[in-house]
């Protein structure tokens, strides 16, 4: 996930072009997102943004029906919010496959115990979860707030201005694609400088678009507090909806969601090591570890590409050509023998998967390479399904020959076209 879905009304033409490629099931797009960002969840961004300065509500964090039921006598109040942690948008308005209506309520602490044996390890479906939907394993019991209005609140990088952009309405706690197309002019988008970082100016005018009736001067703060967080941890989003005024005028992020760039891991091992694989395709988890861009698709010809153009170039002639793609699967530009084997692993633990079609064009990844990994992988695993191998570049010559001398009964191809037209061929 790129984390553009809530704001893909909101972005320049480009980005809305990438939001468009992301939101479609067999997009290699969100196999991008997937790997470049790390999501976690509401409870964890709570502590993270308590930690940097931001208000948030008074919460536990529970796994177990005991948990929650001592958790709700922690908060002491005659009600609560029961909410489910999984990393998907439109929990509110989601639906348990046991029937339970929504994953976000308001409850009596009497009935803890009741929401809580139907939520916990459940399955909440939404509208950004998929089909399948995600387990819920963690429940989070937060204090009611008196909340008097509800504002939106975002920041992410913007292509247009090449920076951080900071996005406010002065509506929240709802879709802010709703808003985009029924109240456009009530959201505000400031863009900052890299260079000069968040100034006063550009508080002001945040703080003005949201129509903080409050003390301005600490709603400020908040907005800074929520900019260096956006720095200062590597985000690649921080999203507050809604971030709410109380009673005495304070600023409260009351629910949010951030992403981090996985490039920063290194520097954000704290955050990194809170990673949920439970929420995550174990295929993914699985191509993770070996270094490997993978997400599954629905169709049921396997691509094993190397470079992330050529990869989604691949998919589309497997569809033009009567196809359907079942994974994009990224194997770089060093990729070695081992890797290669994990790669066919990988995309034959889908049943889905009749053929596998292979192709490389070799620069830095060298076409030998490559056919060593096919023949290994083809031995060892005993692969029951067609595996259709193009191959150009660095080595091609050897590769080929390797491939010929195997004995192996692979189907070769002298161009991407050629082989699409197997490949698709070999399960008809």
């Amino acid at each position: 996930r790129i984390q553009f879905n809530s704001m893909k009304m909101l972005l320049s033409p480009i980005a809305r072009t990438v939001t468009r490629i992301a939101a479609r099931p067999n997009s290699a797009a969100s196999a991008l997102g997937a790997v470049r960002c790390l999501n976690l969840h509401e409870y964890q961004s709570a502590q993270i943004m308590k930690d940097a300065g931001v208000n948030v509500p008074f919460g536990i964090a529970v796994q177990t029906v005991e948990e929650a039921v001592a958790a709700a006598k922690k908060i002491g109040d005659e009600e609560v919010v029961i909410k489910s942690q999984i990393l998907a948008g439109g929990r509110g308005l989601g639906t348990f496959t046991n029937g339970l209506q929504g994953g976000v309520h308001i409850i009596k602490t009497s009935q803890v115990e009741e929401y809580a044996s139907k939520m916990l390890g459940g399955t909440l479906v939404t509208k950004q979860s998929g089909a399948a939907g995600k387990p819920v394993n963690t429940l989070l019991l937060a204090k009611k707030m008196a909340l008097v209005k509800e504002f939106y609140f975002a920041i992410m990088m913007d292509r247009t201005s090449q920076g951080p952009l900071i996005i406010a309405c002065s509506e929240g706690g709802t879709s802010i694609e709703d808003l985009a197309v029924s109240s456009p002019e009530k959201i505000v988008k400031v863009p900052v400088s890299l260079l000069d970082g968040i100034t006063d100016a550009d508080v002001d005018k945040v703080v003005a678009g949201l129509g903080v009736s409050g003390d301005k001067a600490a709603a400020g703060d908040q907005i800074r507090a929520l900019y260096n967080l956006f720095v200062d941890r590597d985000c690649t989003m921080v999203e507050v909806n809604p971030l709410a005024e109380d009673a005495d005028g304070y600023l409260i992020a009351a629910d949010a969601k951030i992403g981090f760039d996985d490039n920063a891991s290194f520097r954000q091992k704290d955050i990194f090591t809170q990673r949920d694989h439970s929420q995550e395709d174990p295929r993914e988890v699985a191509a993770g570890k070996w270094d490997l861009n993978y997400i599954g698709l629905d169709g049921n010809i396997g691509c094993m590409v190397n470079g992330a153009g050529l990869a989604m170039s691949t998919m589309d002639i497997i569809s033009l050509r009567g196809g359907s793609p079942a994974n994009f699967l990224d194997v770089g530009g060093s990729a070695n023998v081992d890797q290669i084997k994990a790669a066919f692993e990988i995309i034959t633990s889908d049943p889905a998967v009749k053929a596998i079609l292979v192709n490389i064009f070799g620069g830095i990844m060298k076409c030998d390479i490559i056919a060593e990994g096919i023949i290994e992988a083809s031995r060892s695993l005993d692969l029951k399904v067609p595996v259709i191998v193009r191959l150009e570049g660095t080595n091609v010559e050897e590769g080929k020959k390797l491939l010929a001398d195997s004995g192996l009964d692979l189907i070769t191809a002298d161009d991407l076209d050629d082989a699409a037209v197997k490949a698709v061929a070999s399960i008809a």
